[in-house]
């Protein structure tokens, strides 16, 4: 797939988290104007992209001039902002338990970056981006083999307390022998800020994210 390769007119999530390649996202849907864009994409298999929020919530709300960070967006509800680097988004499991809602749960694949914004009249926001480079493979040295090690005392816990694979929080392969996934998989699992989570998952070196990642566990006694 070509480095540059770019999409046009991509739906996007924006989403109080911070979504990384090979993470999982669960998500319940029942706004209007996901319904519709996550039926098309299950039924063409085409992906979506998730940007976190800096500006809104989740879920739509009337404009309410006395709330901060709740400025009218000129449609009547509350304005939305969100980062211009996000993660491409795969469904991997589809079910419509009631009329109304959607259960989905998707894989991040790629990092991209906005070149285009626009919010359609119903309040679905789409864009133009480019794909990012995906990190490159890299083996943990010896000095951060640490922050695997301990993932890797936290998943086989998970698998032996009789933890269903469909539950589980990280989808397998696990790859605890990539800085990438070590450093991904922590970043989605520890209880960082978003604006903290987005900035690791922007570093274009998968190295340098497992480092601060090492330095955050170590601060917080989880590897030692």
């Amino acid at each position: 797939m070509p480095e540059a390769l770019t999409l046009t007119s991509l739906p996007l999530f924006p989403l109080g988290t911070v979504l990384y390649p090979g993470g999982l996202l669960p998500l319940q849907i029942f706004e209007v104007r996901y319904l519709d864009m996550i039926g098309k994409c299950h039924k063409t298999g085409a992906p979506f992209g998730v940007v976190s929020l800096t500006q809104g919530s989740e879920v739509r709300k009337p404009a309410n001039a006395s709330v901060k960070n709740a400025a009218p967006s000129g449609d009547g509800f509350a304005n939305e902002a969100f980062h211009t680097v996000g993660t491409l988004a795969k469904i991997i499991e589809y079910s419509v338990p009631q009329a109304g809602l959607m259960v989905v749960q998707c894989q991040g694949i790629h990092r991209f970056s906005i070149t285009r914004r626009e919010k359609l009249k119903h309040g679905l926001w789409i864009a133009d981006v480019v794909r990012m480079e995906d990190d490159l493979p890299v083996k943990i040295p010896h000095d951060l083999q640490k922050a695997a090690d301990a993932l890797g005392k936290l998943i086989k816990g998970l698998l032996n307390g009789d933890t269903p694979v469909e539950t589980m929080p990280l989808l397998a392969p696990y790859q605890l022998d990539d800085c990438s996934w070590v450093a991904n998989r922590w970043c989605e699992l520890l209880p960082l800020p978003p604006a903290v989570k987005q900035q690791l998952m922007e570093l274009d070196n998968p190295l340098l994210r497992l480092e601060l990642v090492c330095d955050i566990l170590e601060r917080n006694g989880i590897s030692r």
